[in-house]
């Protein structure tokens, strides 16, 4: 552990591991910031099921966000220091209350702070359903990279992408006969395409986000067990098809044409899973003057280096003092 995590660690006015009870189960989150007034950004994780880089395991890991705004990092239900089986009983609704039941417990534990939300790609469709719920009472505003808004994976970006490619010609002969099976077999199959021929998922331009090294911050943490950082990939998603097959068919449109707080949708320009192209005609058209567009240059679906840098500045930027 490095002196500068050690230091906040001790120094920090708020920094600690509180179980509270959310959606029905006793459930664990860590809250790290310098000062007890600050505002407060609830971080909502992707995947479903991981908490990478924004976990329970990252006490005093963000001290560039943790000197000017309170962190609040819940591994949602499933997955690290939170696993739990999920089964097919559980839906997207199932955790949209859980985003909502956190809201309400950490704004009345801090009745007086500014209170955002952080979501990233599948975080970014529970930010986007609380922004439009009763819980929007209780925030200020809601910032989301990889924001879903409708069309993913089967979409006519996504196959003109793969098409010019250096995709194997006999994989392109079979693409339009998959993009037409919108099952999650297929999905699987594209996104793997999607990673391995396009820069939809990483651009090459920027340098890869420092995962290593977060990892090993989690694993050497005061609040991890090994448990729990096994639990970041091996977990309880892992028989779950319900959550996919939904997250295929959802159109999210109508959701964020409704949000009555400021909502910054900042989305990766080469991004084709959850499309800066489609993000950009949305947004120009919701007539909805709380949604903003953020361009992240040189970045995909997944943030590198930099892309992280320029997130997290603008977060601080808009929701410190």
């Amino acid at each position: 552990m490095n002196r500068l995590r050690k230091t906040a660690l001790q120094t920090n006015e708020i920094s600690e591991l509180r179980t509270l009870t959310i959606g029905g189960y006793a459930q664990k989150v860590m809250l790290d910031g310098k000062q007890k007034n600050n505002p407060i950004v609830i971080c909502l994780h992707g995947g479903p099921g991981f908490p990478v880089p924004f976990s329970a395991g990252c006490r005093g890991m963000f001290t560039e966000i943790t000197e000017k705004l309170t962190l609040v990092c819940w591994d949602q239900l499933g997955c690290g220091i939170n696993n739990y089986p999920i089964d097919d009983s559980f839906g997207i609704k199932n955790f949209t209350d859980m985003t909502e039941d956190l809201i309400h417990e950490i704004k009345r534990s801090f009745p007086e702070n500014r209170l955002y939300l952080f979501g990233t790609s599948w975080g970014s469709i529970l930010a986007a359903y609380a922004a439009a719920s009763s819980a929007s009472e209780d925030i200020d505003g809601v910032f989301t990279y990889g924001q879903v808004i409708c069309g993913m994976t089967f979409n006519g970006e996504v196959k003109e992408a793969l098409k010019a490619s250096k995709m194997p010609q006999s994989k392109k002969k079979k693409l339009d006969v998959i993009m037409k099976e919108h099952s999650v077999e297929n999905a699987k199959l594209i996104m793997s395409c999607i990673r391995k021929y396009t820069e939809g998922y990483m651009c090459k331009a920027d340098k890869s986000a420092p995962v290593g090294s977060i990892m090993k911050g989690m694993l050497t943490g005061p609040d991890y067990r090994f448990k729990d950082f096994r639990a970041v990939v091996v977990n309880g998603y892992m028989k779950n098809s319900s959550l996919l097959k939904e997250l295929l068919e959802i159109d999210l449109r109508n959701v964020l044409k409704s949000v009555k707080k400021p909502y910054f949708i900042m989305q990766g320009e080469k991004d084709i899973v959850t499309s800066y192209r489609t993000a950009e005609g949305f947004v120009s058209e919701a007539e909805n003057k709380n949604l903003s567009l953020i361009k992240i240059e040189n970045s995909g679906h997944m943030s590198g280096k930099g892309a992280m840098e320029r997130i997290i500045s603008e977060i601080i930027r808009h929701a410190s003092p």
